[in-house]
C-alpha cells in the first residue's frame, strides 16, 4: 500500500487542479507504478481520500479496513485480475461504485466487467481530469444508493403516533424547551415516567431540527436482550454469529445525517454504554464481526424513566456517558400533575362521535393514571370497542380503573376468576392509600404474576417494581 507521505516530492510536477470539490473515499488499484503514483497525487491534491495499492490482495485488505465510495481497478494485473477483483470487492460492499481501467480493452473484458456491475470501462491513456469527472459521477451514484437504503430502513422502522396535547403550565414549559433545543445538534435527554410521551417529544425535536428531512430511527433498550442490542446499534457482517445470514447495517448507519432516538437508555448494559460513548465522541462505528471502521454523524436523543443521576451514583450507568447525553434536558410531567390537560386529552381521543357518560366521566377524572397518557389512550380505545351508540359506560372501562373509585366485594367466585363490583368506595380516601390498594388488588387479580399485573395496569414491569417498593407490597 502506498505511503502518502512519500508522494509530496512528486506534487510540484503536477498541474494545480482548478476545483477541489467534495472529498471522495477512493481506492486506486493499478500495478503500473508511474500511473498509480501520478494519479494518486493528482486526486490527493483535489482533496480526495486516496488509498493506492498495486495488487488485488492489497485492495481486498484495504476494503476490509475502510469503507470506500469509488474504486478504480486496472483490468490487467498479475495473480488477481481486475474482473475477478471486482467481484470480490462487491462481495464486501455491494454499494461500492467501480471504474474498470485498462491499456488494452477487449470486448470480453468489458462484457465481464459490466455483468459484474462495474459502472464504466475506460482505456489508457486517459486525462486525469476526465477520470476524475467519472469518479465524481460514480460517487454521486454511491451516495444516492446509500441514502435510498437508509430512507427505506427508516420508513420501515417509523410509525405514526398520537399528537402532543396540553395547555397546562407544565406542558407549555415542555413545548418551550422543544423549540429551544430543536435547532441545535447537541444531545437531548428526555426524562419522565412510562407513558408520558417521551417518544413524541423526541419526534417533535427531530421534526423542528435542521435534519428534519433526514431519517429518525428509534430503538428501545428494554425491548431487546444485550446480545441483540449491539447488533441492532452497530450492524453485523455475514457470519458474525449464528443466524447472521447476511450483512446488516446498524441503527447508527441508518440514522447517519439524521436523528437516533434511544428509548429507555437507563436499561443499557455497561458494556454497550462504553461503545455508545465512543460513537458520540468520535463518530466511529464498527459492525459486529468486522474490523472496518465507518464514520457517521448522528444527532442523539435519549429517553429514560429512571433518574440517571441515581443510576450513576449506584454504579449502573457510566458517569462520562451521563454527562455526554445530559447536555439538554427535558422533563415530562406525569398526567396527574398536568392540571386541566385530562379534559383536552379526552376530547381529542373521543373525537366528535364519542362521549363518556356521567359515571364514566367521574371514574376517569378520579383515577390517578399511573400509566399516564399511554394508559389513558388504551382505556379509551377499549371503551370504544366495548361500547355502542357512541357512549362509553363505566362497565366498558378497564376494571383496574373502575376499581380505584368503585369498591369491589370480594366473593368466593373471585377466587375462580370472576370479580363482582359493589358499593361506592371512599372517594375521599388518601390518594396514596387508594393507589396502594389499587396496585395490591391488581396484583391479586393477576395471581401474583408481576408481568400480568403490569399489563393490566398499562405500565412497564420495572415501573410496577418501583410501585411495589414504594407501597411496601413486596
Amino acid at each position: 500500500m502506498r505511503d502518502r507521505s512519500k508522494s509530496s516530492e512528486r506534487r510540484d510536477h503536477l498541474a494545480s487542479p482548478c476545483d477541489v470539490g467534495t472529498s471522495i473515499a477512493l481506492l486506486l488499484v493499478d500495478d503500473e507504478d508511474d500511473f498509480r503514483e501520478t494519479a494518486a497525487d493528482y486526486f490527493d491534491r483535489l482533496g480526495h481520500r486516496v488509498t493506492a495499492v498495486a495488487s488485488g490482495a492489497e485492495a481486498i485488505a484495504a476494503i476490509g479496513k475502510q469503507e470506500f465510495e469509488v474504486a478504480v481497478l486496472d483490468v490487467h494485473m498479475p495473480e488477481l485480475d481486475g474482473v475477478t477483483l471486482l467481484s470480490r470487492l462487491l462481495e464486501e460492499d455491494d454499494e461500492l461504485q467501480v471504474l474498470m481501467l485498462t491499456s488494452g480493452a477487449t470486448v470480453d473484458n468489458a462484457v465481464a466487467s459490466m455483468k459484474a456491475v462495474a459502472i464504466d470501462y475506460v482505456t489508457k491513456p486517459i486525462r486525469l481530469a476526465d477520470l476524475e469527472r467519472l469518479i465524481r459521477k460514480a460517487a454521486q451514484t454511491n451516495h444516492l444508493q446509500r441514502e435510498n437504503k437508509r430512507l427505506k430502513q427508516a420508513i420501515r422502522r417509523q410509525s405514526s403516533g398520537p399528537q402532543m396535547i396540553g395547555s397546562s403550565p407544565e406542558m407549555k414549559e415542555v413545548f418551550r424547551l422543544i423549540d429551544r433545543v430543536a435547532s441545535t445538534d447537541l444531545p437531548v435527554l428526555i426524562e419522565g415516567e412510562s407513558g408520558t410521551g417521551k417518544e413524541l417529544v423526541a419526534r417533535q425535536v427531530h421534526a423542528r431540527s435542521p435534519v428534519a428531512d433526514r431519517p429518525m430511527v428509534t430503538v428501545n433498550c428494554a425491548a431487546l436482550p444485550e446480545q441483540l442490542l449491539e447488533s441492532e446499534f452497530f450492524g453485523h457482517e455475514k457470519g458474525a454469529f449464528t443466524g447472521a445470514t447476511a450483512a446488516k447495517p446498524g441503527l447508527f448507519e441508518i440514522a447517519d445525517g439524521g436523528t437516533l432516538f434511544i428509548d429507555e437508555l437507563g436499561e443499557l448494559a455497561i458494556s454497550l454504554q462504553a461503545k455508545i460513548l465512543r460513537v458520540l465522541e468520535d463518530g466511529v462505528i464498527r459492525r459486529v464481526g468486522s474490523v472496518k471502521e465507518r464514520q457517521v454523524k448522528v444527532r442523539l436523543v435519549a429517553a429514560t424513566n429512571r433518574s440517571l443521576a441515581d443510576e450513576v451514583a449506584e454504579g449502573r450507568f457510566r458517569e462520562d456517558l451521563y454527562y455526554r447525553v445530559n447536555v439538554l434536558r427535558i422533563v415530562l410531567p406525569p398526567l396527574r400533575q398536568r392540571t386541566g390537560d385530562l379534559e383536552l386529552l379526552l376530547r381529542h381521543l373521543l373525537g366528535p362521535d364519542w362521549t363518556l357518560d356521567d359515571e364514566a366521566t367521574r371514574v376517569v377524572k378520579a383515577y390517578a393514571w399511573p400509566g399516564n397518557v399511554r394508559q389513558l389512550i388504551n382505556a379509551i380505545q377499549r371503551g370504544k370497542l366495548l361500547s355502542d351508540g357512541g357512549v362509553i359506560h363505566t362497565r366498558s372501562l378497564p376494571p383496574e380503573i373502575t376499581k380505584q373509585v368503585i369498591g369491589v366485594a370480594l366473593t368466593a367466585d373471585e377466587a375462580h376468576g370472576s370479580v363482582a363490583a359493589s358499593t361506592i368506595a371512599h372517594v375521599d380516601d388518601d390518594l396514596k392509600s387508594l393507589n396502594r390498594r389499587f396496585v395490591q388488588e391488581t396484583l391479586a387479580r393477576a395471581k401474583g404474576n408481576k408481568a400480568e399485573a403490569a399489563r393490566l395496569l398499562g405500565i412497564h414491569r420495572r415501573s410496577l417494581y418501583r410501585l411495589l417498593e414504594r407501597y411496601a407490597l413486596g
